[in-house]
Order: C-alpha cells, then structure tokens, then sequence
C-alpha cells in the first residue's frame, strides 16, 4: 500500500489514523505491518464502507479538510471495487533505519559486513554486484533508480531488489527520489577502500 509523504508525516505525528482506499478485495490485512521511511506502519482493521458510512471525522483522521473533499477524491479513483476504512498506527522506528544511522563499528562488524557482502556476491548468478551498487549510488546520491540502473546497464526492478538487500543490512536509505548511503554504509565503504587490493 503506497502513501504520499504528507500522509506518512501525519501518522508519524498521530493526525492521521486511517486512509481509505478503492479495493475490489482489500490488499492488507488487519495485524500487517508495513515498512515506511517513517517507520512501520501498523494495519489495525481494514473494513468495508458504504458513501454514507463515511464520517465528518473520518475525513479529519485521514487529513482531508472536511467529508465531501474525501468523498470527491474517492470518487476520482480508477480501480475497480468499493471503499474500504483502513485503521493504522505508527508502530515504532524500521529496524533498518536505526541499523543504518549507526556508523561506530568496530573492525570485527566492518569485517562481518564485507563478509556478508562477499556471501551475497558468491551466491549470485550473475556477476559481483554488491560493491558495484554501493559506489554507483555513493557516487550519485537522490538519482532515479531506473537512472542508476541505466549506470550499470541494468534493468530497474532487479537493481531495486538488489538495493533492498543492501538496505536490509543496514548500508543505504530510500530517499524521496532515489537512495543514498546510510551511515553505516558510509564506514562500510572507506572501510573497503583502506583494504590492501
């Protein structure tokens, strides 16, 4: 489930506590979580609606201004299949955000990351790619994934994947557009770099 940035803000500062969407058949569940640059996001309950079931207050809680301005952004959607009320909550930080924001390794977890980064590169079935990914965006910051993929004459959707497998480790940080190093990421690299070729 996408969210623009003003809604995840207003979760994050408890003004939002539920949005609405167009569903033929609702796409989460109630007790699903979701990971956001704000944190993880909680499915509290996800209930089917009717126009009239739409409240003054609902509108407030999903950061519209007033009903008729929820119902006539409902009303615009292109999906097929009815309203549905979704309850959420922010649930706490992403683990991987606070991963990333820590820089203060030792040698023995910066060993353990290039360990971990040679396994990943191992197992691959095509070429290493880990710390080819890494430079490219250490090198361009905030670029367009399909743009840093063209870098690396890759196509868009594997160099995502392999981005999310470095983000889970702690070493990059989805930004607005594009990514970027985390700190962690940072270390990992001038780390890299001090090795003996």
């Amino acid at each position: 489930m996408l969210f623009r940035r003003e809604v995840l803000e207003g979760i994050a500062g408890g003004r939002i506590d539920r949005v609405f969407r167009v569903w033929a058949e609702p796409r989460v569940r109630a007790g699903s979580t979701q990971r956001t640059w704000a944190g993880i996001i909680v499915i509290d309950s996800v209930t089917a609606v009717t126009p009239e079931e739409i409240t003054e207050e609902d509108a407030l809680r999903s950061g519209f201004d007033d009903r008729a301005a929820l119902l006539t952004a409902l009303s615009k959607s292109t999906k097929e299949g009815g309203y549905h009320r979704v309850m959420l909550r922010l649930g706490g930080p992403d683990p991987r955000s606070e991963l990333a924001g820590n820089a203060d390794l030792t040698d023995q977890e910066l060993a353990d990351l290039k360990t971990a980064l040679d396994t990943i590169d191992t197992r691959s079935r095509r070429a290493p790619w880990t710390r080819e990914v890494l430079r490219v965006i250490e090198e361009h910051p905030g670029l367009r994934a399909l743009d840093l993929a063209e870098h690396l004459d890759r196509d868009k959707l594997p160099f995502k994947a392999d981005v999310r497998r470095l983000k889970a480790l702690g070493l990059t940080e989805s930004l607005e557009t594009g990514y970027r190093l985390s700190p962690r990421g940072k270390a990992l690299m001038a780390y890299l770099r001090s090795l003996p070729e």
